[in-house]
């Protein structure tokens, strides 16, 4: 159950009453006439804020669609509303990560019909073909696709984020392959090039640079796309003995993907040089590139950091894909517990002083500066941020890249953006000595500044600055608040499962013995595994997070050179949770489980 359907019942259940029964009930109802009933019946139920509902029936309007209103207003989900829908057509429900999707059926309407409509044909039973449709309200939708195939048609309703991921799936087959070509020749045609053209492409991609060899290159593209379909993070191409292996990071786990047969390894990092504009004779020596992609298919902009690093077995090449057209998340959907969000926000709508977010590399601190940003920004002052890379697109900010090459460092560009009259600096990272001094000067000196650093948690943020030069005096004074943060994988709503926890288990969760007796019958949630989530029993991340807020007390400890146990004490006795607490509360809820926790936190 999703956290969005939990709040909202009547779309969970599908409860909504069934008005005019089968499909051909709606007959009399144009688009515009089925929104306002559903909306009036959702009014009904008063579970939904007139406010959100009235948003969501001005973009229903203009749109067409209510299902794609009340999922882009926050309001439902798209299992929520495909349930809905499914109930008040008295249609069946098809849950397509689980059904699949076969490639013979999915052949038998255009894919510009499919786009069109928002369908997908998943299954052919007979001469039947069973067609999943995010809105059977549409009825001149539902009439094309009967008029697109010979075959009986057979409608069930699936969640429209659903179908749109298998339409992005075969568009990506037709984009590599050919449209004309169904899915299946496809395949069986790269399989017959790929055995038959190994060698001769080989050659050629070393003749030329790997531009011409299109079975080569299909191959990287297909890596390229099905990352940023799977929202993988990084794609690492790590050479072995006998195969060139290719792995996902998702959610910040690496997962094994596809083994390429080491004959072709060398056509293989010979193309992604070529891409990303890097030397393509030189395999001695570490390079790094950049690769600018639109993956229209994916529904993502890329941005792409490549890095070569010559190992024993070849080169091995990560890259790191940065989604140019993802929006900053706001600080409500960081997971920061109320009290934290509400100090948080307090911190960061001072006009002075510096807010440090630690943590390890990819725990999600220059999401959580943007979101911090996302909540101040505003035309009455002057924001800039000084990144490498810039990883989010905010607009009415000035954003600065570093370029190391051309002698712009943090510290220069930091010095530069002092003198441009900025009300808040982002500092990407405080990497150095002198960065880390200017930062504290400019905090002290009239402006806000956000930046990351890297250490275990918030209390050693305080000391870490003093080892890196700043006298002690300006980190009490300039520090008002250090936010440490892990990022946990989220269990998947679809097949987490209850159970209650042994004394023992809860003992060796290092939950503290006094609350493991009296938490004796407590139900937590733990991971199974299914389709949805890739057998892994997670889907998605969530921050943990300790905050520490500066006080006098606090800042006398920092200007007197205290240890960090000392700063963790006092800092403990004014309120602040351990990130174990917070990660804790988390696991309760059953957002994540005990064995979550201790990875990341530990």
């Amino acid at each position: 159950m999703s956290e969005r359907e939990s709040e909202f019942p009547q779309l969970r259940t599908g409860s909504a009453p069934a008005t005019g029964g089968s499909l051909g009930g709606d007959a009399s109802f144009g688009v515009s006439e089925s929104v306002e009933l559903l909306v009036d019946l959702l009014a009904a139920t008063r579970l939904i804020p007139e406010d959100k509902l009235a948003l969501a029936r001005g973009r229903a309007r203009q749109s067409g669609s209510l299902a794609s209103a009340l999922v882009e207003e926050g309001i439902a989900s798209s299992e929520g509303i495909a349930r809905m829908y499914a109930a008040r057509h008295r249609l069946p429900l098809a849950d397509l990560a689980l059904v699949g999707v076969d490639h013979e059926a999915a052949k038998l309407v255009p894919l510009h019909v499919l786009e069109r409509v928002v369908a997908i044909p998943y299954a052919l039973e007979g001469d039947v073909v069973r067609i999943a449709v995010a809105d059977p309200s549409n009825l001149h939708g539902m009439d094309e696709l009967r008029l697109a195939t010979r075959h009986p048609v057979e409608l069930a309703v699936a969640a429209r984020e659903d179908i749109l991921l298998e339409i992005r799936r075969l568009v990506r087959a037709s984009e590599a392959f050919g449209s004309r070509a169904s899915v299946t020749e496809l395949e069986e045609q790269e399989r017959e090039a790929e055995a038959a053209e190994a060698a001769e492409a080989l050659t050629d991609l070393e003749a030329d640079d790997g531009v011409s060899d299109a079975p080569l290159v299909r191959l990287v593209n297909s890596v390229i796309f099905q990352a940023a379909e799977d929202g993988a993070s990084d794609v690492h191409f790590e050479p072995q003995e006998d195969t060139l292996l290719v792995r996902f990071r998702i959610d910040g786990v690496l997962h094994e993907v596809q083994r390429i047969p080491k004959r072709l390894a060398p056509g293989v990092t010979t193309r992604l040089k070529v891409l990303a504009k890097l030397d393509i004779a030189e395999r001695r020596k570490p390079q790094d590139g950049r690769i600018s992609l639109n993956a229209a298919a994916a529904g993502r902009m890329l941005d792409v950091r490549v890095a070569t690093l010559p190992t024993v077995e070849g080169e091995s090449i990560v890259m790191r894909l940065l989604d140019k057209s993802k929006r900053p998340p706001t600080l409500q959907e960081l997971g920061l517990s109320d009290e934290m969000r509400a100090t948080l926000t307090e911190i960061v709508t001072r006009p002075t002083g510096a807010l440090l977010v630690t943590g390890p590399t990819g725990s999600g601190k220059s999401t959580t500066l943007f979101a911090a940003l996302n909540q101040i920004s505003r035309p009455e002052i002057n924001v800039i941020t000084v990144e490498d890379p810039v990883e989010y697109r905010l607009p009415g900010i000035n954003q600065v890249q570093i370029n190391a090459r051309a002698g712009l460092t943090f510290a220069a560009a930091l010095r530069s953006i002092l003198r441009s009259d900025p009300d808040v600096v982002m500092v990407g990272e405080i990497r150095d000595g002198e960065t880390a001094k200017i930062s504290v000067e400019a905090a002290l000196t009239g402006h806000l500044v956000l930046s990351t650093l890297h250490t275990n948690d918030a209390p050693s943020a305080l000391t870490r600055l003093n080892e890196m030069g700043v006298e002690p005096f300006l980190t009490g004074a300039a520090v008002t608040g250090v936010l440490a943060q892990r990022l946990g994988r989220k269990l998947c709503s679809h097949c987490c499962e209850m159970y209650t926890p042994s004394v023992d288990e809860l003992l060796a969760a290092r939950v503290s013995p006094d609350v493991a007796a009296a938490s004796d019958g407590m139900v937590l949630y733990r991971k199974r595994g299914c389709p949805r989530c890739n057998q892994t029993g997670y889907k998605g991340r969530i921050g943990i997070f300790q905050l520490l807020a500066m006080t006098e007390d606090l800042a006398g400890l920092a200007a007197a050179k205290a240890s960090r146990e000392e700063i963790e004490r006092a800092a403990l006795g004014t309120g602040m949770r351990t990130l174990w607490d917070d990660g804790i509360a988390k696991v309760a809820a059953g957002l994540t489980s005990v064995e979550e926790l201790a990875r990341v936190t530990v």
